[in-house]
Parts: structure tokens; sequence; C-alpha cells
């Protein structure tokens, strides 16, 4: 990851084609996800434990990708607009966390019925939190991954996933949000290629989400680090935008936003 961008975008009621953006993006999450298998059965190894390697592989699998939108659930149209947007106007591929976290919960039903179950038929409870735990580090470190390996990360900064908002804090209570703004903080930045001859300076740091809804849901709040992540809003979105019929590629796209966003001059005499 080499740059990290908190976008403020509460609707996309200002863009035409809205509909169209938005089914682009839906194509680009069915092409996203594999077609996962239908019993456990298949990863079984030899010892009659399940194979954790073959299931990350096949059920969060890595995705290439040039940016990795972060964004909750309730904003799914939204990053599906946007990831379409990106598409057409700069030929950008955008990693939809959501394409994963959809198979996390039915890969968990799977392990809970089959491994979690009391002799009446209800669930386990330590049972249930060991299989959590697993599935919850497949998904997150698969979720890190795609951070490590896309050139930039945007977070969908709106009401829902953002809950308190001021000068000193921002608040959250989505615990994936938390997780990939946190490692988007520690994780090495990595200078591409094409712009290592150019002036050096450092990024600092930079996102995670999940579900909502119903009464009586557990809601924990947790304390949401953003200064490392460039704001831009719906006027810098347009700005950008602007400059898709001079672009020659996806990298000359970013390079553009880059540019319309240097960080602050923390010169470095060599690249680390």
């Amino acid at each position: 990851m080499f740059r990290g961008f908190n976008l403020s975008l509460p609707s996309i009621d200002e863009f035409n084609k809205i509909d169209e953006f938005i089914n682009i993006g839906e194509n680009i999450l069915k092409k996203t996800k594999l077609k996962v298998k239908s019993t456990l059965d298949d990863y079984l190894l030899n010892n009659k434990q399940l194979d954790g390697d073959q299931i990350i592989n096949e059920w969060f699998p890595e995705v290439k990708a040039h940016m990795f939108l972060s964004h909750l659930h309730k904003d799914e149209k939204i990053a599906f607009f946007l990831a379409g947007l990106f598409r057409e106007a700069f030929k950008i591929d955008t990693f939809i966390d959501s394409a994963v976290w959809g198979y996390s919960d039915d890969l968990l039903k799977q392990l809970d019925d089959k491994y979690c179950k009391n002799s009446d038929g209800s669930y386990n409870y330590l049972k249930r939190n060991y299989s959590t735990a697993h599935v919850h580090m497949m998904l997150s470190n698969s979720l890190n991954r795609m951070i490590d390996n896309c050139e930039c990360i945007m977070f969908l900064n709106t009401p829902n996933s953002i809950v308190t908002s001021n000068e000193i804090n921002n608040k959250t209570n989505s615990p994936w949000i938390f997780s990939e703004i946190n490692t988007s903080i520690i994780i090495q930045k990595k200078t591409p290629k094409r712009l290592e001859q150019r002036v050096k300076v450092f990024s600092s740091n930079e996102m995670k989400m999940l579900n909502e809804n119903e009464q009586q849901q557990l809601l924990i709040d947790y304390t949401v680090e953003l200064s490392h992540l460039t704001k831009i809003n719906l006027k810098d979105l347009v700005k950008w935008l602007s400059t898709s019929k001079f672009s020659e590629s996806p990298e000359k796209s970013l390079d553009d936003l880059y540019a319309q966003h240097p960080l602050n001059k923390k010169f470095l005499s060599n690249e680390r």
C-alpha cells in the first residue's frame, strides 16, 4: 500500500448514470466471488482435520486490484457506484471488501452446523466461540493481505460508518472498519516503482467494517485514527474525475489523484 484517502461522501445523488455505475460495481463483486465448496468434506486432510490454508485460498481469495474500498454494508450501493465509476472513468480495479464478508457468515454456518451442535440440536457456546475465532482470523488476515497488495486504500466515510466525528476523535461501531484502518496505519508503505524517482515522502498511517441493525444489537464503539488518511470530498472527487479524459492507464489516474493531494513534505534522502 502506498496512499490512503478518507472520502466524505454522504450520498451519490449529485451524479448521473447512478444505476449504470452501480450495475458495473455489482458485476465486479460477482466476478470477485468464487464458487465456494458446497461441503466442508472437500477440505478434510488425511488426519480428518480441516485444511485451513485451502479454506482461505478458496473462500477468501486474493484479487488483483488497484484500490481497496473500505465501507460499511449499509453503504454498499455507494461502494458499488464508486467501483463502477472508477472502472469506467479510470480503468481502476476496485476491491470491494464486502465481497468476502458475505462468505464469512456462510462458512461459519457450515462449521457450526457440523462441529458446534449439542446432542439436542442447539449450538454449543464454547465451540461456537472457537469456530468464530477461526473464521474471523481467516477473514481478517485475508483483508489485511489485500490492503497490503493494493496500491491505494479509500475509506468511504459516511454517517453510517462514523457514528461520532469531531476534530478530536472519530468513533465507529464496526470492528471491521476499526481493523482495516489500523492495518493501514501499521502496514509498511511501498512506493510504486514508477514513482521512485520522484520526491520521496512519508505517508504516515491508514482502515475496516461490518454489520448493523436490530433491537438490542451489541454495539461497541472503537476510536479510529483517520489523520493519516488524506481527506477528500465530493468536490475533490469531481476534480479527479475531470482528469479521466487525459488518463492513459489506472496508474496515471492514481498519480493524478496523488498530485492533487500531495503529502506533507517530509523528504527522505533514500528510499526505505
